[in-house]
């Protein structure tokens, strides 16, 4: 139970990094910016806060023994893996790297949700 929470407060900080970044980026380019990429980089940053939020909160609701993290916890590694196929899709050496770590961190967290124990731990709550 311990790997999988951790796990999932690495994806959630790996968001809330991701959505930094994002936010770092657009003040880093300085000068005019079109309104969309503002509204498009703002609206980025925001649900990879919320996600990573939703995430954190998952893994604490594991940790107490609740199993409504378990859904939360599954939902967002498919959607994990459907991102990390499209950055394999995009070519280039870094969103292929890319691509394949979202993969296995979405494989892994996957499989450790669906552990006899896990769901035991979590299913009488």
């Amino acid at each position: 139970m311990r790997a999988l929470v951790g796990a999932l407060r690495v994806e959630a900080a790996l968001l809330a990094i991701a959505a930094l970044a994002v936010v770092v980026d657009l003040i880093a380019r300085g000068g005019p910016h079109d309104g969309r990429e503002i509204g498009m980089g703002a609206f980025l940053a925001a649900c990879a806060l919320g996600v990573g939020w939703a995430l954190w909160s998952a893994a604490r609701a594991l940790r107490a023994g609740r199993r409504s993290g378990r859904a939360v916890a599954m939902t967002w590694q498919i959607f994990q893996v459907v991102v990390g196929v499209s950055a394999m899709g995009a070519g280039s050496a870094g969103a292929v790297a890319l691509g394949v770590v979202l993969i296995a961190l979405a494989v892994g967290v996957g499989v450790l949700l669906l552990l006899p124990r896990v769901v035991e731990a979590t299913t009488s709550r």
